[in-house]
């Protein structure tokens, strides 16, 4: 028989009743694009976004439609998250940093028929407007005043300042009840290979993953907590923290369009900010912004890290210098994204601080809601015993069973998600990644992970980044070299850096030769382009 329990279906607008209802006075604080701070509450932000959803249907918007946003982390911004879908309707978040023809193509696949923008993409938008045709409708995210001054009152586009949308609604309007697995919003891999592949999130994994993304050995939010998402909102929806943070109560703290050390620095201090969550590169401005000023971060308690491996470095500066905590976090878009954190066990509490670093230093552990495993080539489970490595599979209720637009090969093998990883699981359900089985380098028959050079790379205290990368060897192939970017007034050489590697891997995983550059080439989501650097220092070796 079945239990006797009422059944709510799960909605992106049920996080936002409860945080009106029991958060009514928590902030939400945002730094604008017109160069302001922004301040008002959940019951403001509750109100607001019902009237979005209100100006969404008279654009005539309908239940399933797509609304697009090229926008910084803002409080407009939020109120598109929740007042799009909430009405029914899916929001489309789309990265400013990729070039202008993927943006229309990306565009063009999601049939967008609005898009909601702000201040600093006016010329962005003005440059893809004649390629999407489906977009019938423009939202400068502003005010009247704005749009009149930055925009040419003769362009052919249908162009409206937000405010005045919102200002002709009445904010009386009740939250359709949807099917919890009707889409909710939808987020684009980075596509580095090939087109970008659209992920659409459902109602239902939206709020499961706000639970997991919450819990005590994730980020831990609470409503003693103010949280900063860093990473930005048109990245995998911001890990997930804006929502999270309606389902807690945490006050909310959006840093807008300046992610300089300095910037961040002040809003976290002047706000109080306990949880901050974004990529190795943001958080080392940060420091770098520290070391020069000789001050501490003094308000953070928690800094989550993702997106890339972070240097261990970093790790101890955060924690011994700034009594900060780490988390460090395994995702990806189609995991809504996180799938993994590390937070020790209490069977960790006896270790020394050596072995719990080792531990914390791994990607982490799924929370309920995830499931983990790796397997050899042909499919089969391998041991957990941290030393096997195998590509990483993973299933849950926030992981993408397909890509959009819907009707295309499945990629699941077996109910699994190939997420491209090799990683190792160690007996208490660790998992660590190894590599991306792209980046692997095979020097001789042997496997050489180009994810443990980086970080020993990254330890040595003038390095700032590094990649490792295979190229092609005469004898062996391919050998692995590192590209790396100094410190600033470092004058590190190749023959020392390459020296200080010694007794901490094998010999002949050392790399052939180091390479110092200014810059590492970075994609649209923070990361280091290693194809590019394979296509320029592919013959490095053979050339010498």
């Amino acid at each position: 028989m079945n239990g006797l329990m009422m059944h709510q279906q799960l909605l992106v607008s049920s996080l936002l009743t409860h945080a009106e209802r029991h958060h009514a006075h928590t902030e939400v604080v945002s730094a604008r694009c017109e160069g302001d701070l922004h301040r008002y509450t959940f019951r403001d932000l509750a109100h607001r976004s019902r009237q979005v959803a209100q100006a969404v249907r008279a654009l005539g918007v309908g239940p399933g439609d797509r609304v697009a946003t090229l926008a910084w982390n803002g409080h407009r911004h939020l109120e598109l998250y929740y007042g799009v879908s909430g009405a029914g309707s899916v929001l489309h978040t789309l990265n400013p940093r990729l070039h202008p023809h993927q943006l229309a193509w990306i565009i063009n696949n999601a049939d967008d028929s609005v898009l909601c923008f702000d201040l600093t993409f006016v010329d962005l938008v003005r440059e893809i407007a004649p390629r999407v045709p489906s977009v019938k409708k423009y939202v400068l995210l502003s005010d009247a005043e704005h749009l009149a001054a930055e925009w040419p009152a003769d362009d052919p586009c249908d162009v409206t300042a937000y405010e005045d949308l919102v200002a002709a609604q009445d904010g009386d309007f009740t939250w359709p009840v949807l099917d919890e697995k009707q889409a909710a919003s939808l987020c684009y891999t980075s596509g580095t290979t090939g087109h970008p592949k659209g992920v659409l999130y459902s109602h239902r994994s939206t709020v499961l993953h706000s639970y997991g993304a919450a819990l005590p050995d994730s980020t831990g939010l609470s409503a003693r907590d103010a949280v900063m998402p860093v990473v930005p909102m048109f990245h995998v929806n911001a890990w997930g923290i804006p929502y999270a943070a309606c389902l807690t109560g945490a006050k909310l703290v959006l840093p807008g369009k300046d992610l300089s050390g300095a910037s961040l620095t002040a809003l976290q201090e002047a706000e109080g900010v306990t949880v901050s969550a974004s990529v190795p590169t943001v958080w080392q401005g940060q420091l770098e912004h520290a070391r020069a000023n000789g001050t501490t971060l003094r308000s953070l308690q928690r800094a989550v890290i993702g997106g890339a491996a972070c240097p261990t470095w970093m790790f101890r500066e955060l924690r011994d210098v700034h009594g900060v905590r780490v988390i460090h976090g395994w995702g990806m878009t189609e995991t809504s994204p996180l799938g993994a954190a590390s937070v020790l066990k209490r069977s960790h509490e006896g270790l020394d601080r050596e072995a719990q670093d080792a531990v914390l230093a791994k990607q982490g552990r799924p929370m309920f809601g995830v499931d983990l495993k790796i397997t050899d080539d042909e499919g089969a489970d391998l041991p957990w015993d941290g030393r096997t490595p195998g590509h990483l599979m993973v299933r849950g209720h926030w992981v993408a069973s397909g890509y959009y637009p819907p009707g295309r090969p499945s990629p699941l093998m077996d109910g699994w998600f190939p997420t491209g990883d090799v990683a190792t699981m160690d007996p208490e359900g660790f998992m660590q990644i190894t590599d991306r089985s792209k980046d692997l380098i095979k020097s001789g028959g042997e496997w050489i992970s180009s994810i443990e050079i980086e970080n020993l790379a990254m330890d040595h205290p003038e390095v700032e980044t590094a990649a490792c990368i295979g190229v092609r060897h005469a004898k062996w192939d391919e050998r692995p070299i590192l590209v790396a970017v100094r410190r600033r007034g470092s004058t590190l050489t190749a023959a020392a850096l390459l020296g200080s590697f010694a007794g901490k891997i094998a010999k002949w995983c050392v790399p052939d030769d180091a390479v110092f550059v200014d810059a590492l080439p970075m994609g649209a989501t923070g990361k280091i382009l290693k194809a590019s650097l394979r296509k320029r220092y592919q013959e490095h070796l053979t050339q010498e």
